[in-house]
């Protein structure tokens, strides 16, 4: 019994509730941007469904869209008229039997800069709700900054190989201006490796030293390791330049953009690091690890499990315009086939690459769960389980 309670646990079962909370909220403001969009262009939608599989429960609006909250609590769609399916594939024996005023109602007879408009609408709602959450955050709650000055150096460290002393104020790395102690660590963690330029004022003269942030593997709280990089300089122990901020809509809403620009531009830096061989690809997580740092999260507060929300919006809006068919970054791709060509991509090979996409989508869904199994060791709790 212990065992199998203690993969209920680790599976992060008993974190369903945060879990279900962030994902419905993303998933509902990406599929709301595609049903706005496509409303504002004619296009009639026959289903929204938050989650997959057996509807809960379902209704229909004045405009005959059945509404829907399925079961499975992994994603959901916006399903248009004279789709073949959830994915939006054109359904060319639906298309064939319209005439020329019903089909005015598809996504498919649509110009191509509204098809384009109606498909790029969820990721960009994505980012949308990710910067009013973050803005909100800033605005309504501020944050707790410490001034960037070194109040210690921790022995054989980065930091002492290039030379910081107690005492030293940073004020730029890679002339990016920094005013908090918050913005040299998350500059710091991502970069381990690389040389970064530090610009320091020290005894009221200016100086730039060179550190390459050390790659340590890190435990947090809920015991979770991370591979990241480490400068080796701590803050001030007295509370010196410490101070709670709370900014202005205007400045906040701002730093809402800044937040989710670095979401993206860290994306990249880790994808390609995964590329290159210099970060392992087990990093990448998937619907368990969502469901378990929903949880650990949420024991942290509801401001906390609200951030966490607009992160993973953040991600799923980027996710979604890569080009992969099956993915609204495929769609993207056939409509710039469609725009460099002239006419659109014809629907076999739409069909055929629809399938590669969803081929694809699941090797990597079945890869970020093994990973995930993998990390909270699941295998070895199982063959333990049955005296292997």
């Amino acid at each position: 019994m212990d065992v199998i309670n203690n993969l209920y646990s680790g599976l992060g079962l008993g974190y369903l509730l945060p879990f279900v909370f962030v994902l419905t909220i993303v998933v509902f403001f990406h599929e709301l941007g595609h049903f706005y969009i496509a409303r504002r262009c004619g296009v009639r939608v026959e289903v929204f469904s938050v989650g997959f599989g057996r509807a809960i429960a379902k209704w229909h609006d004045k405009h005959g869209t059945e509404w829907r909250i399925s079961w499975i609590p992994l994603g959901g769609y916006v399903k248009f008229f004279g789709d073949e399916n959830a994915a939006s594939a054109p359904s060319a024996d639906a298309l064939n039997d319209m005439d020329d005023a019903v089909r005015q109602g598809t996504l498919y007879y649509k110009p191509l800069w509204q098809r384009a408009a109606v498909v790029v609408a969820g990721p960009v709602a994505n980012f949308i709700l990710a910067i009013i959450i973050f803005a909100s955050l800033y605005s309504f709650f501020g944050q707790r900054v410490n001034d960037p000055l070194v109040g210690g150096v921790l022995e054989n460290s980065a930091a002492e190989r290039a030379g910081f002393q107690t005492g030293d104020l940073i004020t730029a790395i890679d002339d990016e201006l920094v005013d908090n102690f918050g913005q040299v660590r998350r500059m710091v963690t991502v970069n381990a490796g690389n040389p970064l330029r530090f610009s320091v004022q020290r005894d009221g003269a200016q100086i730039t030293l060179t550190a390459t942030p050390d790659l340590v593997l890190e435990t947090d709280r809920f015991g979770n390791e991370y591979n990241i990089g480490r400068l080796g300089v701590a803050v001030a122990g007295d509370g010196a330049g410490t101070r709670h901020v709370r900014y202005n809509p205007i400045t906040a809403l701002w730093m809402g953009v800044e937040e989710s620009y670095f979401i993206v531009e860290q994306t990249f830096i880790i994808m390609g690091r995964i590329i290159i061989g210099r970060e392992s690809a087990e990093s990448l997580g998937g619907p368990i690890r969502i469901a378990q740092l929903s949880g650990q999260t949420a024991t942290l507060g509801l401001v906390a499990l609200i951030n966490l929300t607009a992160v993973l919006s953040v991600s799923i809006g980027l996710i979604n315009l890569f080009p992969i068919p099956m993915l609204d970054g495929g769609h993207l791709m056939f409509y710039a086939y469609e725009a460099v060509v002239g006419r659109p991509m014809s629907m076999r090979v739409q069909e055929y690459a629809m399938r590669i996409g969803l081929s694809m989508v699941m090797l990597l869904f079945i890869f970020v769960t093994w990973n995930d199994l993998a990390r909270l060791d699941v295998f070895s709790r199982v063959a333990n389980f049955f005296g292997f």
